[in-house]
């Protein structure tokens, strides 16, 4: 069983890596890590018994579902899947009403939506802990996945580069936050969708504190030289389907291949957050290679997860 440190983890929200010193986030993947190797060798790890999360989801999702519930049942907890079609929030019931009644009924909530406001909101009114599954701005349970990844891989991350080349999205904000554990993140975007900029410097702030680097540039291959970390996420998100065919021509050159690859140092390895589009951001023969370790970050969502739950909670 891993040892919890409850003192500086029991009741807080995880909506954003800023919330977080690097100290704690390491301990999260000390954590993530005992929880994976337990998990693996058959050990049963209770440490949730008699504890309810809501998720609340009103975006679709395969990964943060399944991480979440099944990890919740692992940790000897109940998962209760709420979507805006099973829930009074579909009709108009404001997200502060809703915050309120479940934080009476349950130990912590879940929420995947469009609107960062919403998991503001949700905290603002919420008695316990609030996990950020994702929004429209942030997705820092998935960057916590990541960075156990690229740890089991690397066996550091201080010192190490990452690129992410592709859209300015919730992606790129959360990745920027790896900064703090010392590591050079740079994205490479087009210049119509950089990332929010009071991001780029509240995450450049948080690197520079702890002895790492973020930047953004213009030109992928640039970015991707001697990189040990190749990253991607698709060029239009859920929501964005209608913008598709502007963004296809706009990130043109922005996409992960052979040439990337060669920019990049020759142990480099490729991330997606999935789904991904192949063909588009990141070619079949890259995302399948052997330097792709998509699905062993894809695993480490479950992993991830459980240790936020089981810290926070």
């Amino acid at each position: 069983m891993p040892v919890l440190d409850k003192e500086h983890f029991v009741g807080r929200d995880f909506i954003c890596l800023q919330d977080f010193t690097p100290e704690e986030i390491l301990h999260m993947l000390k954590v993530a890590k005992a929880l994976k190797e337990e998990r693996k060798a058959g050990i049963p790890h209770p440490v949730l018994q008699g504890k309810t999360l809501a998720m609340i989801f009103t975006k679709s999702s395969t990964r943060t579902r399944v991480a979440f519930e099944a990890g919740m049942i692992q940790l000897g907890g109940h998962a209760l899947f709420l979507s805006n079609r099973d829930i009074q929030i579909g009709r108009g019931e404001p997200i502060k009403d809703t915050a309120r009644v479940l934080s009476r009924m349950v130990d912590g909530i879940m929420i995947r939506t469009h609107s960062h406001q919403d998991v503001i909101e949700l905290a603002q009114y919420a008695q316990i802990p609030i996990i950020n599954g994702l929004s429209d701005f942030l997705h820092p349970t998935q960057v916590l996945a990541d960075l156990l990844t690229i740890h089991e891989h690397k066996s550091r991350l201080e010192g190490l580069k990452m690129t992410y080349i592709g859209d300015g999205n919730n992606m790129a904000h959360s990745l920027m936050f790896a900064g703090k554990m010392g590591m050079h993140v740079v994205i490479a975007s087009p210049p119509g969708y950089k990332p929010d900029p009071q991001v780029v410097a509240t995450a450049q702030e948080h690197a520079k504190k702890n002895g790492g680097l973020v930047e953004w540039m213009e030109d992928p291959l640039v970015a991707a030289k001697e990189a040990d970390v190749l990253y991607t996420d698709v060029w239009a998100s859920m929501g964005q389907e209608e913008e598709s065919q502007i963004r296809m021509k706009d990130f043109q050159g922005y996409q992960i291949n052979g040439e990337t690859m060669k920019a990049a140092k020759s142990s480099a390895i490729v991330m997606h957050c999935l789904p991904a589009h192949r063909g588009e951001e990141i070619t079949e023969e890259v995302l399948e290679g052997a330097q792709s370790v998509v699905f062993d970050e894809a695993e480490n969502r479950l992993h991830a997860h459980k240790a936020i739950m089981a810290l926070l909670l």
